[in-house]
């Protein structure tokens, strides 16, 4: 009797594994045989659609105005990344507390870090930061992320062999349009006056865009809006622009515009006017369905509204 009892369970136990390892394999080829895809930023999840085409499916984590840097995942978030094949994200600290998760998940399926390929000596170091980790925020030079686009190409190719030709392919055209928007962004900086080309935001996001473009960028906070600023960088921020007549200043679409008010503010009872130049989509894209809601559109967009600001 005992030996049929431990037959059954061991019978059982094999059907609930072959059930389970059929409902992750539909899952992970569901929506017509797409290959699933799980991105946490936005602007990840516009390449993988850019390079993967019509074969792949892919699901965003972080929608417009989400602060990747403070955000934190819900259970919907760990099933989505659950039923992937293929998880992509920035790295570099960027996702925070999610970076544990994402590297437990490696051991179970493919997961990319988008920035691993980018050559070390190209980043900014917690040297140039004041900090001790990367810069995260390298999208903002093109080239850049025509790296981040080959890692996604390539690790598509190993998660799905029969379309790697149409792979390839669709990632050569769209590093094409990257190569043509970086040249565009050179010269459209060069219609601001070299003593105006300051971008003055909240947060140190922009620094990878300055160095690329000959730009000086200052914020508020450090590289993570997680940082706390005080009293002191307003202050030192504020007589900046004064002592050398910065005309515009510009908020960001996942970072409250509070602080820049401030600054905003002290500079006038000093007696010299600052605008908001705009908004800038900086951790986050513009909504879906946009222009901005691309990573080129949003490119574009802050480009033409730093020129207008300050030409």
């Amino acid at each position: 009797m005992r030996s049929i009892q431990r037959g059954v369970i061991t019978l059982a136990a094999l059907v609930l594994v072959v059930v389970l390892t059929a409902c992750s394999s539909d899952a992970e080829t569901s929506s017509g045989g797409k290959l699933q895809v799980t991105a946490t930023t936005g602007m990840i999840a516009d390449v993988a659609r850019e390079v993967g085409g019509a074969y792949v499916d892919v699901t965003g984590l972080m929608g417009p105005g989400v602060d990747p840097h403070l955000y934190k995942a819900s259970q919907g978030d760990i099933r989505k990344l659950e039923q992937a094949k293929v998880i992509f994200y920035n790295g570099l600290h960027l996702e925070g507390k999610m970076t544990d998760i994402l590297e437990k998940m490696s051991s179970s399926k493919l997961v990319t870090a988008v920035t691993e390929t980018i050559p070390v000596e190209e980043l900014h170091s917690g040297k140039d930061t004041g900090g001790t980790e990367y810069d995260p925020h390298v999208w903002f030079n093109v080239s850049h992320w025509m790296h981040a686009a080959e890692a996604v190409r390539d690790t598509l190719v190993e998660a799905d062999p029969d379309h790697a030709e149409e792979y390839k392919a669709q990632a050569e055209t769209y590093l094409a349009k990257l190569e043509a928007l970086d040249a565009e962004v050179r010269e459209k900086i060069l219609e601001i006056p070299e003593a105006s080309r300051v971008l003055v935001t909240a947060h140190d996001a922009f620094g990878y865009f300055g160095q690329a473009y000959g730009m000086k960028v200052m914020g508020l906070q450090g590289i993570s809006t997680a940082a706390e600023y005080g009293a002191k960088d307003v202050s030192e921020l504020r007589d900046y622009l004064v002592d050398n007549h910065i005309k515009a200043v510009f908020v960001e679409s996942s970072v409250p515009a509070k602080a820049m008010e401030a600054i905003i503010a002290g500079a006038a009872q000093k007696g010299h006017t600052v605008n908001i130049g705009g908004e800038l989509f900086s951790d986050a894209m513009g909504a879906e369905g946009t222009e901005e809601g691309t990573y080129i559109g949003m490119i574009r967009h802050n480009v033409e509204t730093i020129v207008e600001a300050l030409k």
